[in-house]
């Protein structure tokens, strides 16, 4: 940060970012010329015969090549070394030694061509050996890096980046203009046309990247539609950002750490009465642990269990394959192969499947959990279609409709069409939005059950069983779990009973007044730092904001930041301005009000002339379950007694609070929080409750007995 600028044009790469590539190059062409070295020495080279006199000659020059090299490269990786992130000018210098490391690669490439062409005539008929072989595969390695570069240099490359140079260049002259003359310009708030110019460049990239990363899913109307949307939403949150992708790793590695801290001193000054954090999460006198010891509660959660397996087993055999590993062979038996009848027949329908059934005989697998009958099971995809299927419960005596999470290239395109759209609700709400994308989903999913009377035939299958009386429920994971909450909007006035169970929802989801409607019939479950029901709009607005604070408050190099702290290993020195920071509340303090302050501003950190985007909040849906983990400290003993304690010390024990949905406002970097976000973690998490509930209550009455 800010980008490097070379060649006229602006790159996807900063200039502290070459460390890496620097030092890889040094690497392998310091080895190269001590191969060469050692060969031009310990062979004899026949100078009399033409095809050696030639190797011979083109292996001294190759070595000034390499040697030429090593020295560019030794220079370009100093450089790059100096300064922190933002401390360009210690590296402006750095442009001469790209321009001379092209200059040395444009030779490299014509030597290698000749050293090619060489081996192309001369290799089978030249009389040595050794030296052919050790020739032949320095071109081959040689060659492999010239095209390791030119790919580097192709995912580095900003379509953009010369009307962004253009632009900033215009930017730069105004202002000095305006110094010198003392004026100021009018409308300077409004973008003229060098940066709308600049803004339509940036939005044709991230539509071609779409289009590229995609391309298998063809181009209709609908695909084209959500790309335009996609790439307009992602050029504008990033507009004029001068970030590149090495800035934001070494954001996130800050930001953990200053969350860390922050965390610390809140309960060092028992801010707001916290005295812990669990997962993340303020531990107050205020705080909602849910009242397992209450029957009615038990049950609930045992039901909330219960439902989590019908939004595991829409995913199908994917997620199957994955949670049973050792157990695919279960799906065998179930299987209709080709059409063939080696498999069990019922009269259930199933869309869009594969040949064998592999979709909906692990969905079947999945749900031996009581006496449940499939009555409908689409595993038809496109953007803003979801996979859903239908189901009798006959043990809890409901029709369920449980709707697929992210699993296609087309379901991620409706995760990333987030902006808000008004439900489509009769009378009309203006005031009640949703993910788009969803809602699209949503709207999908309602049109194919009033299409195919799927409510009514599940209500209808069984009258001997009373299925007609049977409640209205609807579950879903992730992207399932938000379409599920807006879908159960929109039947709510059709069903009045219904009920939904929103598993890891996406935070972005609804407004605050259809979050508050929704409290009565929805119930979302999170899990510990689970990133995606903290991932909405304008959350992620809140994050740019918090990683442009960390990066402003970096004094070390970013290799630094990023090779000593990163987050799976965390090994190494601290970061300077994290050892600064802790333990001192006044700096902590005044890290809280920056980026307060970042966060309540939408202009630009470095031009207060642009705007950063700014959406309305959206927030996940319904009454909030928060499973948290308490990790027990080494002094700390658990309910356990004898053997069990000694095995379950180190284990976290997991308890269920419950949450507001303004809670999940902030994304926690963490290393699980993607972890946290499956589906099988969470169906586990969700087990653990009950069974350390279990466990603490069967070792009270133990204890009671034994007293007794």
């Amino acid at each position: 940060m800010p980008g490097l600028v070379v060649f006229r044009r602006r790159w996807s790469v900063g200039s502290d970012d070459l460390v890496v590539p620097g030092a890889f190059l040094l690497t392998i062409h310091f080895i190269c010329f001590v191969i060469v070295s050692v060969s031009l020495v310990i062979f004899e080279y026949n100078t009399r015969i033409l095809s050696v006199k030639l190797l011979f000659y083109h292996l001294i020059g190759y070595l000034l090549i390499l040697f030429f090299s090593i020295c560019v490269e030794i220079g370009i990786c100093v450089i790059s070394m100096r300064g922190s992130i933002l401390d360009a000018e210690a590296r402006t210098s750095i442009n001469i030694w790209i321009y001379l490391k092209s200059l040395v690669i444009l030779f490299d490439i014509a030597w290698l061509a000749v050293g090619s062409v060489w081996l192309g005539h001369y290799y089978t008929t030249a009389p040595i050996d050794d030296p052919k072989k050790v020739y032949i595969a320095i071109i081959i390695c040689n060659w492999a890096l010239v095209v390791i570069t030119l790919i580097t240099i192709w995912c580095t490359f900003d379509a953009a980046g010369r009307s962004w140079v253009k632009m900033k260049k215009y930017q730069r002259s105004m202002r000095e203009t305006e110094s010198r003359f003392n004026y100021k310009r009018s409308n300077s708030m409004n973008r003229n046309w060098r940066q709308r110019k600049v803004m339509r460049a940036y939005q044709d990239s991230w539509d071609h990247r779409c289009r590229l990363l995609f391309c298998c899913m063809g181009s209709s109307e609908r695909n084209r539609n959500s790309f335009t949307d996609i790439a307009r939403l992602l050029s504008d949150f990033f507009r004029e950002l001068d970030v590149v992708p090495s800035d934001v790793v070494a954001g996130l590695v800050l930001l953990r750490k200053f969350q860390r801290l922050e965390r610390e001193a809140i309960v060092r000054q028992r801010k707001n009465g916290t005295y812990e954090f669990l997962s993340g999460v303020p531990i107050t006198e205020r705080t909602q642990f849910l009242a397992l010891n209450d029957a009615k509660n038990y049950d609930f959660f045992q039901t909330v269990i219960h439902y989590m397996y019908f939004a595991q087993g829409a995913y199908g055999w994917p997620m199957y394959v994955i949670i049973n590993r050792s157990k695919m062979w279960h799906l065998v038996p179930e299987l209709k192969c080709f059409g063939c009848c080696c498999g069990t027949s019922d009269d259930t329908e199933v869309i869009q499947d594969n040949c064998c059934l592999c979709n909906y005989a692990a969905l079947k697998k999945t749900l031996q959990l009581g006496d449940i009958d499939i009555v409908y099971a689409t595993y038809h995809v496109d953007v803003g279609e979801t996979p859903f299927f239908v189901a009798i419960d006959y043990t809890h005596r409901a029709v369920v409709i449980s709707i697929r999470g992210t699993l296609s290239m087309k379901d991620i395109l409706t995760d990333l069409n987030a902006e808000g759209e008004v439900l489509p609700l009769q009378p009309p709400r203006d005031d009640w939005l949703g993910h788009k994308g969803m809602v699209q989903a949503a709207i999908y999913i309602r049109n194919k059950l009033q299409e195919e009377n799927l409510i009514e035939r599940a209500l209808q299958r069984n009258p001997d069983r009373q299925t007609h009386t049977f409640d209205l429920v609807l579950v879903g994971h992730s992207l399932g779990a938000g379409t599920a909450a807006i879908l159960a909007i929109l039947l709510k006035p059709e069903h009045p009973t219904l009920q939904c169970f929103s598993y890891s929802p996406p935070g972005g989801l609804l407004s605050m007044p259809a979050v508050e409607y929704s409290k009565s019939f929805i119930t979302s479950v999170v899990l510990g730092k689970d990133v995606v029901p903290r991932i909405g709009l304008n959350q992620m607005e809140a994050l740019r904001a918090d990683l442009i604070n960390a990066i402003q408050r970096s004094v070390d190099p970013k290799w630094k930041t990023i090779s000593c702290s990163v987050i799976c290993c965390g090994c190494g020195p601290e970061p300077t301005s994290v050892v600064n920071m802790s333990g001192q509340d006044t700096h902590i303090n005044q890290y809280q009000e920056e980026r307060g302050t970042a966060r309540s501003t939408s202009a630009h950190p470095t031009d207060s002339s642009i705007a950063l985007t700014l959406h309305q909040p959206l927030y996940p849906p319904g009454r909030i379950i928060h499973i948290v983990r308490h990790h027990p400290k080494p002094d700390e003993q658990k309910y356990d007694s004898g053997w069990r304690n000694v095995l379950k010390n180190r284990e976290p024990v997991y308890q269920a609070i419950w949450a507001d949905s303004t809670d999940f406002d902030e994304v926690l970097i963490s290393p699980v929080m993607l972890q946290d976000h499956m589906p099988d973690k969470v169906l586990a998490a969700l087990k653990k409750v009950i069974a350390e509930f279990d466990d603490e209550r069967g070792f009270s009455v133990h204890s009671y007995s034994t007293a007794s």
